[in-house]
């Protein structure tokens, strides 16, 4: 993606096109799995924490990032298809190694519809799947200690 897209898609949701802001949406949609604010502030580390924060804050209100629980204490952030809405709809399934602690989008995996009894309203829904992933798994398959 070139930098006129990213300044689009922020334009786009109402969000003037900073040169920090631009940096901290491209960090996110090129790391290729969600982060957490730890992640981001160690891979911009010329960007202060609280400059992060408030970004990712802003980007979260205008519908340009998910933030997810991976059950790592640590809310991770991914950014939105072009076309999300954010609804449940939008909604999909993530995967976080116990290896590498990294956290996967699997945006082809829908999160299946659930029917709540009635006086219950759905805000949001985390469908997290916890295992290793390829290159952890290789490395536990060499290793004599392997678990379940």
């Amino acid at each position: 993606m070139e930098l006129s897209d990213y300044e689009k898609r922020l334009e786009q949701r109402g969000v003037k096109p900073t040169a920090l802001r631009l940096l901290i949406f491209r960090t996110l949609t090129e790391a290729g799995c969600a982060l957490s604010l730890g992640e981001l502030e160690m891979r911009l580390d010329t960007v202060d924490r609280s400059t992060i924060f408030r970004t990712l804050t802003l980007l979260l209100s205008r519908q340009l990032v998910h933030a997810l629980e991976d059950g790592s204490g640590s809310l991770k952030y991914e950014v939105c298809a072009g076309e999300c809405a954010c609804t449940l709809d939008d909604m999909h399934a993530h995967f976080y190694c116990l290896g590498c602690q990294r956290t996967f989008c699997f945006k082809q995996i829908h999160i299946p519809q659930v029917e709540l009894p009635d006086g219950f309203a759905v805000q949001s829904i985390n469908y997290m799947v916890k295992g290793y992933c390829p290159a952890c798994a290789r490395k536990l398959d060499r290793s004599p200690f392997i678990v379940g």
